[in-house]
C-alpha cells in the first residue's frame, strides 16, 4: 500500500492503531468525600483527619486508610482492597494488583510513585546498619520495583524475595552461577532462548555437566537423575511448546534438584511458577512486563532464603544492577500490565485464528488455540496465553517479503511491546527453526486492523 493510500485509509483505522494511549478516569470528588464521611462515622472521632485527606487527596494515615478503601469503592473499584492504603492484597484482581503493586505508604504532598533515586552513596554516619549504604548493593527505587514484582509473581507469600537485575540474561546468569558448582549437573531445554547455548558453554567451562531435552512432552524428566538444578522455559521461545511445571517440579524435588522457570513469555499474569512448585521465577522484564520497548531489565523471585542470599551475592559481585531510571520506568509501566496483557492475548488469538485459514502457513503455534499441541497443559497452568504467535512460510524469500509488506508491524527482535513486531528468527542462527519461521509479537493495536494488515501482507508476499 502506498503512503498516500495509507493516509486515505486512516479514517478506517482503529483508534489504538493510530495512537496507543491510556486515559485514567477522573474521580468524582463529591462521591469520594461522601464515602470518606461514612468511613469517618464508622471509625469514630477522626472527622477532622478524614476531611483533610479528602481536601488534599493525599496524606492517608491511621483511620484514613479506611477512607482510601471507601474512596476506591466510590470511584468504581470492583475488587476488594484491604490492608494498607498503598498496597492491594491477594483478594484483589490482577488489574488492581498491577496498578497498586509496590506503592509506598501515602505521604502527604508526596507523589504516589516517588521518582527515581540517583545515588552512588548515602549518608552513613556510625555503623552501617540501615538498608541503603552503597549504590551497588541497594537503592530505594529498586526496593519499590522489587516489591511490585513480588506482589505479582507471589501474591500473599511472605517467604518470597525478589531481586531486580540489569537484564534478563543477568537474572538468568545469577541463578545458574550462584547455585551450581564444579561437578554439578544442570538440565536445560534444548529449544529455549537462543542465548542458552552460550550459557551452556560457560557452565561447561566451569566443570558443570549440562544435559538438554525438549520442552514439549515433559522430556526433561528423562535426564533429571543426579541433577542439581532444572531450568524450565515454558512457553518456550520461539517454538511455544509448553511443559507441565508442577509435574517437573515434583519430580525434580524428589531427586533433590532445584527448579527455576523462565516466566518471560507468560508474565506473572499468565502463570505463577512458585505456585506451581518452582523454587525460582526468572524473567526478562524487558519484554511484556514493561511493554514499551524502552527498558532492559530482569528479575528473580525465589522462595528459599539461603538460595536467594546466594543470588544477591552474585548480583553484588558482578554488579549486574539496573539503573534507577530503568527501575522507575519499569515500575511505572507495570500499572498498565493487565490491560496490555489482556488486549494482546485476545488479539494474538484472533491473529492465530486468521493464520490458521491460510494454506501457505504451516507450523502455526499459539497455546491459546484449542487445537494447539500444548493447549491442554497450557489451559491447566496458565491464566493467559501470551502475545507471541509463531508460524512458518514456505521459503526464506517469502518470509522476507511478508515482513517487508507489513505496515502495522515493525521488523524487530524482542517481543511483548505495545507496538507489534515480527522477525524471521533464522537470521540470527542458534534457533532450530526453518528459514521461513516467523515469530510475531502482537501489540496493542486494534485487533481488526492488525489481522487485516497480516492478511494483506501475506497476499502481497505471494507475488
Amino acid at each position: 500500500m502506498s503512503d498516500s493510500a495509507q493516509d486515505d485509509a486512516g479514517g478506517a483505522t482503529g483508534e489504538s492503531a493510530r495512537v496507543i494511549r491510556h486515559t485514567a478516569p477522573a474521580a468524582d470528588a463529591g462521591e469520594v468525600k461522601n464515602a470518606a464521611s461514612r468511613v469517618t462515622g464508622a471509625a469514630g472521632g477522626v472527622t477532622d483527619a478524614v476531611d483533610e485527606v479528602t481536601n488534599a487527596v493525599s496524606g492517608v494515615t491511621g483511620a484514613a486508610g479506611e477512607t482510601a478503601n471507601a474512596a476506591d469503592r466510590a470511584t468504581g473499584t470492583v475488587d476488594e482492597v484491604t490492608g494498607t492504603a498503598g498496597r492491594a492484597t491477594v483478594k484483589t484482581g490482577d488489574g488492581t494488583r498491577a496498578v497498586r503493586a509496590g506503592l509506598p505508604e501515602p505521604v502527604k504532598y508526596e507523589p504516589t510513585l516517588p521518582g527515581p533515586v540517583f545515588a552512588a552513596h548515602f549518608h552513613l554516619p556510625g555503623e552501617p546498619t540501615g538498608p541503603y549504604t552503597y549504590g551497588r548493593d541497594q537503592n530505594p527505587t529498586w526496593t519499590l520495583l522489587e516489591r511490585a514484582v513480588g506482589e505479582l509473581e507471589a501474591p500473599g507469600r511472605d517467604d518470597a524475595e525478589t531481586l531486580v537485575f540489569a537484564s534478563g540474561m543477568a537474572a538468568i546468569s545469577a541463578v545458574l552461577f550462584s547455585q551450581l558448582r564444579t561437578g554439578d549437573v544442570c538440565v536445560l531445554p534444548d529449544d529455549g532462548y537462543q542465548a542458552l547455548p552460550l550459557v551452556r558453554a560457560q557452565l561447561e567451562a566451569y566443570g558443570i555437566e549440562v544435559r538438554t531435552a525438549p520442552t514439549g512432552g515433559d522430556a526433561q524428566l528423562d535426564v533429571l537423575d543426579g541433577a542439581r538444578l532444572l531450568w524450565i522455559e515454558t512457553p518456550s521461545n520461539p517454538g511455544l511448546d509448553v511443559c507441565d511445571i508442577r509435574r517437573l517440579a515434583e519430580a525434580a524435588h524428589a531427586r533433590g534438584a532445584l527448579v527455576a522457570v523462565d516466566n518471560t513469555l507468560a508474565t506473572p499474569l499468565g502463570q505463577r511458577p512458585l505456585e506451581l512448585g518452582a523454587d525460582f521465577a526468572v524473567a526478562s522484564g524487558t519484554k511484556q512486563l514493561t511493554g514499551h520497548g524502552d527498558v532492559l531489565l530482569g528479575y528473580v523471585v525465589g522462595r528459599d532464603a539461603e538460595a536467594m542470599t546466594a543470588v544477591r551475592r552474585w548480583r553484588k559481585i558482578v554488579g549486574a544492577i539496573p539503573g534507577p531510571m530503568e527501575a522507575w520506568l519499569a515500575h511505572r509501566s507495570i500499572a498498565t500490565l493487565q490491560m496490555r496483557v489482556d488486549r494482546q492475548s485476545a488479539t494474538a488469538l484472533a491473529v492465530a485464528e486468521a493464520l490458521r485459514e491460510r494454506p501457505e502457513v504451516t507450523g502455526l503455534r499459539y497455546p491459546g488455540l484449542p487445537d494447539d499441541p500444548s493447549h491442554t497443559i497450557a489451559a491447566r497452568q496458565m491464566r493467559r496465553f501470551g502475545c507471541v504467535v509463531s508460524f512458518t512460510l514456505p521459503t526464506r524469500e517469502r518470509a522476507d517479503r511478508f515482513l517487508e509488506a507489513l505496515r502495522l508491524v515493525d521488523d524487530a527482535t524482542s517481543f511483548g511491546g505495545v507496538r507489534s513486531t515480527a522477525e524471521r528468527r533464522g537470521r540470527w542462527g542458534g534457533d532450530a527453526v526453518p528459514e521461513g519461521f516467523i515469530r510475531l509479537s502482537v501489540g496493542a493495536e486494534d485487533p481488526e486492523d492488525l489481522v487485516a494488515d497480516v492478511l494483506r501482507a501475506l497476499d502481497a508476499s505471494a507475488a
